[in-house]
């Protein structure tokens, strides 16, 4: 059973707004901006614990270790990238019975071929919609409690079009997936489309320079969507601020001077925990 559920959130009734974290830094952050929810994202997670592009190259062991993590320290429900649940049938299985136990609140699943490719760049290729419809059943039957919400992600609309993403989301709604996740709708008017196809959740997501128009919470709602992820916008972020101070120290031999704003030294520690550390120092060091 996840540490927090989603379903009360959803209940509400408003568009859910998940910014993507990739660490436990990033987590952190997150929990100090008082986030809803949280988002784990594949790109991010791949890229900064591996180094590598988001290409289906990071195991199921690797993934599950930063979901781990995330969901031990995140104040919020955490929805978890889960890839193509790492393989077949009794892959998936053994994915959803993980990302479970490691305190998820939702795991989402792809109907892209492995190794998969990130959502808003070109190539996806997605198996056929029967063999994603029974990892959905599986993934569906796998899980210990219907608190843990399944998140069915279809790329068909990038290379076959919306008609055959929206047929394949709505096999996956009959196949048990609680959450649809329609990727890379490229207007507004599609957008719509999607809200106006579905009873069940929408989750959208927002990609900066991806393939669909980032719009306001309010807009969302109104076009459908029930979650709307933000996986890019931190790890983008964090990388144009270390770029920028890496490279004034790399020219200037100094951080003196830099550009790029600093987080208050002191308070991160606040925010990692260390005046727990130096309060137990003090109880028992001596």
């Amino acid at each position: 059973m996840p540490r927090q559920s989603l379903k009360p959130l959803l209940a509400r009734g408003k568009c859910l707004v998940a910014p993507g974290v990739f660490d436990l830094i990033s987590t952190h952050m997150l929990n100090q901006a008082g986030a809803e929810a949280t988002y784990m994202t594949g790109f991010g997670v791949v890229a900064s614990a591996l180094g590598l592009p988001d290409a289906g190259l990071a195991t199921y062991t690797e993934m599950l270790d930063r979901a781990r993590r995330i969901a031990e320290f995140s104040r919020a429900p955490v929805i978890a990238d889960a890839d193509t649940g790492y393989g077949g049938l009794l892959n998936v299985r053994h994915t959803v019975r993980g990302y479970e136990a490691a305190g998820i609140a939702a795991i989402q699943i792809e109907d892209q071929e492995f190794p998969k490719k990130c959502g808003h760049t070109p190539g996806r290729r997605v198996i056929p919609m029967a063999d994603m419809v029974r990892k959905i059943e599986v993934a569906a039957d796998s899980r210990s409690s219907a608190e843990f919400l399944i998140v069915a992600r279809t790329d068909a609309r990038t290379a076959l079009g919306l008609d055959e993403a929206l047929r394949r989301a709505e096999a996956y709604a009959k196949a048990g997936a609680d959450i649809l996740f329609v990727e890379a709708p490229e207007s507004e008017a599609e957008m719509d489309t999607i809200g106006r196809s579905f009873h069940q959740p929408l989750l959208i997501n927002l990609v900066e320079g991806g393939r669909t128009p980032i719009l306001p919470r309010a807009r969302l709602a109104e076009l459908g969507f029930q979650i709307a992820i933000h996986p890019a916008a931190g790890f983008l972020a964090t990388a144009a601020a270390l770029e920028t101070m890496y490279g004034h120290i790399a020219a200037t031999g100094s951080s003196l001077a830099a550009p790029t704003p600093l987080l208050d030294f002191k308070r991160l520690t606040e925010i990692l925990g260390f005046p727990d550390v130096h309060a137990f120092e003090r109880r028992w060091a001596e």
